[in-house]
């Protein structure tokens, strides 16, 4: 159970991270150029789902609406109900 010096556990990952005496900084725009190929790298990581598989994902997001909408409906009307009982409108 060796710790760093700096008692901190991630701390070596932090300092990889941070250029080395005597490296300069990347610019403003060499900071840019790398984010940009970063999102590109990941966007590349990404997989289309199916048609079927983009079927499914549609009726669950459907079926959960219809769910939520019914919660919301019932839980309005009985608030509806309480404050007409409370204040007798």
């Amino acid at each position: 159970m060796s710790e760093s010096p700096s008692g901190a556990v991630g701390a070596e990952g932090a300092r990889a991270k941070e250029p080395r005496s005597g490296e300069k900084r990347p610019g403003f725009f060499g900071r840019i150029a790398l984010f940009v190929r970063q999102v590109v790298a990941e966007l590349g990581k990404v997989v289309a789902p199916t048609r079927s598989e983009l079927g499914t994902y549609i009726a669950v997001v459907l079926v959960f609406l219809v769910v939520m909408m019914g919660f919301i409906t019932v839980l309005d009307l009985g608030i509806g109900k309480v404050v007409e009982w409370v204040f007798g409108a």
